[in-house]
């Protein structure tokens, strides 16, 4: 019986260039981003230097989760206590407690066979709550069609903030992923494609709103130190207005962001290489569903989604403690409890009201999760295609 013995937490080593800077940080013990001299640039500051540059945006903040990201974004967006925010009912725990935490209100939309947002519930959802904001995750690293997205945030005039903390690197039509909305976020958590542990970006086309999210960063009256930010006259005003929150990165993390920032497209094809080994395997079973992605999508492998739309609950669980048993961990959306990082929809119950989304809960309910580390090889990943086809076998 064939058994897979590495292990789906274990990451790839930070570069020798990000340990190295990290030493020359501690070295120093500079570590917070404003301990410079007039003029210098911190670790953070290239950071965002470099991370803007990358994106083809003016302005880049670094904070201190990809979750603090959002909630900042929001508020530098305008979004006030009450008002209401559409957003998925597949993605992240973050995602709806990021809209929370702002005092808004979540409007969950349905999800698609293609595992993206469902844009003809969203463009009901848009008309029927009068929501002005849209909080769009990319989730699992899934782009839906762009190009419809922005003509209904045009026609209903919806500011929209990208969630891309699982499409860093992707693009939709050449386009990269968080260059289409009014304001981005991305993460920099561990199992993200960049890795300081914890950490985040926020980037924005928008004067006012980069100027807000600054100091609602942490910045006190240090705005002036920032080079990936709009003017100093931008801030004259909003300063006696907008308040600190405090959830700035550090030196440290930026240090070690950086070597990994440069060679960030070199890794995502790395990703997508071992992604289509286990998915050409996949596919030739005839119980798994998988999504064929449009051609218009430039996707990061990182994880991969398919569902057994044939397959009960008990075979589902089945399944999962079989594979397990052989090495391989698949999550399970449609799970009623949450486990781990993974949640239903229903299971945050702060939301007022409980959203009816029969679609959604029906595609969840034989939809399965697996990460694709780096420190798989392309061997290692065909290996653990076979041994979920097997198991599949076994368990119908």
């Amino acid at each position: 019986m064939k058994v897979f013995k590495k292990t789906f937490t274990q990451q790839e080593p930070i570069p020798a260039e990000g340990i190295a800077a990290a030493i020359e940080v501690m070295s120093s013990g500079r570590l917070h981003r404003y301990n410079t001299q007039p003029g210098e640039k911190s670790e953070t500051d290239l950071l965002e230097l470099e991370f803007a540059e990358y994106l083809g945006i003016p302005y880049c903040l670094a904070c201190s989760s990809g979750g603090y990201a959002l909630h900042i974004a929001m508020k530098a967006a305008g979004v006030q206590p009450g008002d209401k925010v559409l957003s998925n009912a597949f993605t992240l725990a973050p995602v709806p407690g990021a809209i929370h935490n702002c005092g808004a209100v979540p409007v969950l939309v349905d999800v698609a066979e293609d595992y993206c947002i469902d844009l003809n519930d969203l463009e009901n959802k848009a008309e029927e709550s009068g929501a002005k904001y849209f909080l769009l995750s990319h989730m699992r690293g899934h782009i839906a069609d762009m190009d419809r997205v922005i003509e209904i945030c045009k026609r209903f005039n919806l500011f929209l903030i990208e969630d891309c903390a699982h499409t860093m690197g992707a693009s939709w039509n050449g386009k990269k992923s968080g260059t289409f909305g009014d304001i981005a976020c991305f993460s920099t958590q561990t199992y993200k494609h960049l890795n300081s542990g914890e950490g985040g970006l926020l980037t924005t086309h928008h004067q006012d709103v980069m100027a807000k999210a600054i100091i609602h960063s942490g910045s006190y009256m240090l705005f002036d130190r920032h080079f990936a930010a709009p003017p100093e006259e931008i801030f004259e005003q909003i300063r006696y207005e907008t308040a600190n929150y405090s959830g700035r990165m550090d030196n440290l993390r930026a240090a070690i962001l950086r070597p990994q920032l440069a060679s960030l497209n070199i890794q995502c094809e790395q990703w997508t290489q071992r992604y289509q080994a286990i998915e050409k395997i996949l596919a030739h079973c005839s119980l798994v569903q998988i999504p064929t992605r449009p051609k218009a999508e430039f996707f990061v492998g990182s994880s991969i989604q398919f569902s057994l739309p044939r397959f009960s609950t008990e075979q589902i669980l089945r399944l999962m403690s079989c594979c397990e048993d052989r090495g391989v961990v698949l999550k399970w959306f449609g799970d009623p409890e949450p486990k781990g990082y993974t949640s239903r929809y229903d299971s945050w119950r702060y939301i007022q009201e409980e959203p009816q989304l029969p679609k959604t809960k029906e595609i969840l309910a034989t939809l399965l999760d697996m990460r694709i580390p780096l420190t798989f090889s392309k061997d290692d990943c065909e290996l653990i295609a076979d041994i979920i086809v097997e198991t599949i076998e076994e368990c119908k």
